[in-house]
């Protein structure tokens, strides 16, 4: 049974979510701010953490930071507006999705199936292929990415994007196809988490990101990989 840590800080979204999630299977923890959440990371080791934006203490961003400097468990980010600034700020800070309030259960649940999925894929270990494209190296078995011979610091969702990228050099692959196949899902998902996600993977790879050229923008169909192999 996988566990959900929910940092929540209004007592009657903690007790809607909990049931609702324990409905679905999963066993909850919550805690009502960020230093308890924080705390509780460590103590109760979730499979995923479900965290809200706003709360008392720590802000959500200020909790995603502290969680990724100890794990990389998925965390998705709950903000109450589908701000484009939250949720670039949010990816930046470490989180893998996000939901908008008011939640809807169904819609939860199934984001957390994918991630729990996405967790499985990744721990059940890859080819040991290395690819090589301008001065990057991507090490795929070893989950790391270097650039001129230094380690990237990539978030698991930006190392799942570019290893699909490079799986399909000189492929258009559409924003759908990229949130199916690296979130996990189909048609719950929002193309701005794909486009927020490749802005921040082209500042870490691209010496100039707003001429990138290995991860190209196919207008009206999606996003080209090129590696100059």
């Amino acid at each position: 049974m996988a566990k959900i840590l929910l940092i929540e800080d209004d007592p009657s979204i903690r007790v809607a979510l909990g049931l609702a999630l324990e409905d679905e299977g999963y066993e909850m923890v919550a805690a009502p701010n960020g230093r308890v959440g924080l705390a509780m990371v460590l103590s109760e080791q979730p499979d995923l953490v479900l965290l809200d934006l706003r709360l008392p203490d720590l802000s959500g961003f200020e909790v995603c930071r502290e969680i990724r400097l100890k794990s990389s468990v998925p965390i998705i980010m709950v903000t109450a507006q589908a701000d484009t600034h939250d949720l670039v700020a949010g990816l930046e800070a470490g989180a893998d999705d996000y939901l908008t309030k008011p939640v809807n259960t169904k819609e939860l649940a199934a984001r957390i199936r994918a991630s729990l999925r996405r967790l499985v894929r990744e721990t059940s270990g890859r080819l040991p292929d290395i690819t090589r494209f301008g001065d990057i190296e991507l090490r795929r078995e070893a989950g790391i990415v270097l650039k001129g011979g230094v380690e990237l610091a990539l978030t698991k969702t930006e190392l799942r994007l570019l290893i699909e990228f490079a799986d399909h050099p000189n492929v258009v692959l559409s924003r759908d196809q990229l949130l199916e196949r690296v979130w996990g899902y189909e048609y719950l998902g929002d193309s701005r988490l794909v486009d927020a996600h490749i802005r921040r993977l082209r500042v870490k790879l691209e010496d100039s990101p707003n001429e990138p050229v290995f991860i190209t923008t196919a207008r009206g169909f999606g996003y080209r990989f090129k590696s100059g192999n």
